[in-house]
């Protein structure tokens, strides 16, 4: 089952890259380093597909998700590195924050003893 989810996410990843990669090379939509952004991604995809869901992964997936998109936004002049430099500090905080919650499993590799 683990498998069958990674690869949707990582199909609907590629799809929406490659979508948005056609998109700015044919002139619809900015342009965008999606190498860069696809790599921001990938490692919060990553966080999730290796580890599981857990409060790591939560606040690395997350992270690195609003990353991705701060990215596209800033390089398509949207957001200024001057907003978008307190906003992933302030994401992260809140991330560290929202991870302290019950419902978020801890990572298995914690010793509980």
């Amino acid at each position: 089952m683990q498998t069958d989810r990674s690869s949707l996410i990582v199909g609907i990843l590629l799809v929406a890259v490659g979508g948005g990669w056609l998109l700015s090379s044919l002139g619809f939509i900015p342009t965008v380093d999606w190498a860069w952004t696809l790599g921001l991604a990938m490692i919060g995809v990553l966080a999730v597909i290796l580890s599981g869901f857990d409060k790591v992964s939560f606040v690395v997936s997350g992270f690195f998700g609003l990353a991705s998109l701060f990215s596209i936004l800033r390089q398509t002049g949207t957001l200024t590195t001057e907003v978008e430099v307190p906003l992933l500090v302030l994401a992260a905080g809140v991330l560290l924050l929202m991870a302290r919650s019950p419902a978020i499993p801890p990572p298995r590799w914690i010793d509980k003893g």
